[in-house]
């Protein structure tokens, strides 16, 4: 594809798919509001929405052969997202905190994605046993946040961790949008849903046989073309998403958004291709890139831990710790 066609191809497909993506944060921030759903739920919906070019571009990459840039894209966009989201958030708001027991509900699920992830790309961990981890991880946590405070209750009520967690799944948002007097009906929004979820599909798709043709041509290392590039450049709807639930003082979202796009990106670009497409082993950068975004997890629930959360050092923190990773990879490619 020659740099006529790719350039004008990339631009629009990314235009198309960022604005897709916050349609569809919107669209499903609008529908848990209206039915009055807990923090810890909307924020899965608000990563599961906004994760849409991320994964839609790692896979289609991996069914490309691209596995480089595959792999690339979700550890470069799991880095980028624990700094862009929480780091830069914290700075400009000032603080990012929750409560212990709804971190600790979105902590452990998002480290041990992250390490099951992590065993897998290693090949430490064969995809069956990881898939088998993964359910046995993710479903629990499906269940609770679904099932809602309820659930959590009437398993055992009177344990002040299961109350704690019963507490979190009980924030409920306030509506950031204006009161209108016809609002969409629900089937409406539904709809729109689906067609922005087409339109992601179609724009990622775009956007990465643009960017792997211009890679070729420009001779850009398929590790920077997915880590530096196309990582950040489908994180963005992510980032605005965050730095919008900073502003309106939920962190409980925003942690459970940035933690829950992390370990989506891991399950449905990692874990579960894995049972399909053995992976292309990995260099000995990328060894050390993804053992970065371990420790870039641990350091954002550590610092999240703190009494009064994340403060302006531990944001910047957060953020020099990406920038250091981006330096790995520019020296290193």
């Amino acid at each position: 594809m020659p740099p006529a066609l790719a350039v004008p191809l990339f631009l629009a497909s990314l235009v198309v798919t960022l604005v897709a993506a916050r349609l569809f944060a919107r669209r499903l921030d609008r529908l848990g509001i209206r039915f009055r759903l807990p923090e810890a739920l909307i924020g899965l919906l608000a990563a599961l929405a906004a994760d849409g070019p991320e994964i839609a571009s790692a896979l289609f990459a991996l069914i490309t052969g691209a596995h480089a840039v595959s792999v690339g894209v979700l550890v470069g966009s799991n880095v980028f997202n624990l700094a862009a989201m929480v780091g830069v958030t914290g700075l400009i708001v000032g603080e990012v905190r929750l409560a212990r027991s709804a971190l600790l509900l979105e902590g452990s699920i998002a480290v041990a994605v992250t390490l099951i992830g992590a065993g897998v790309l290693l090949r430490w961990l064969s995809p069956a046993v990881a898939a088998g981890l993964a359910a046995c991880t993710v479903i629990p946590y499906l269940s609770v946040v679904i099932g809602g405070v309820e659930l959590v209750t009437r398993l055992r009520g009177e344990n002040r961790l299961v109350r704690g967690i019963a507490g979190a799944l009980a924030q409920r948002p306030r509506s950031e949008l204006p009161p209108v007097s016809s609002p969409d009906p629900t089937h409406y929004l539904l709809a729109l849903i689906v067609l922005d979820v087409v339109v992601i599909i179609a724009g990622s798709a775009g956007m990465v046989q643009a960017a792997i043709s211009l890679g070729h041509r420009w001779h850009i290392s398929s590790a920077i073309l997915g880590m530096l590039i196309l990582a950040p450049l489908t994180s963005l709807p992510n980032a605005a998403t965050a730095l919008r639930l900073g502003l309106a003082g939920r962190g409980a979202a925003l942690v459970g958004e940035t933690f829950n796009s992390n370990t989506i990106n891991l399950l449905l670009g990692v874990i579960v291709p894995a049972l399909f497409v053995t992976f292309a082993a990995l260099s000995t950068t990328a060894r050390i890139e993804l053992a970065w975004l371990v420790a870039a997890t641990f350091a954002c629930l550590l610092l999240l831990m703190r009494p009064r959360g994340i403060r302006r050092p531990g944001a910047a923190f957060l953020v020099l710790l990406y920038l250091g990773f981006v330096a790995v990879q520019l020296i290193s490619g």
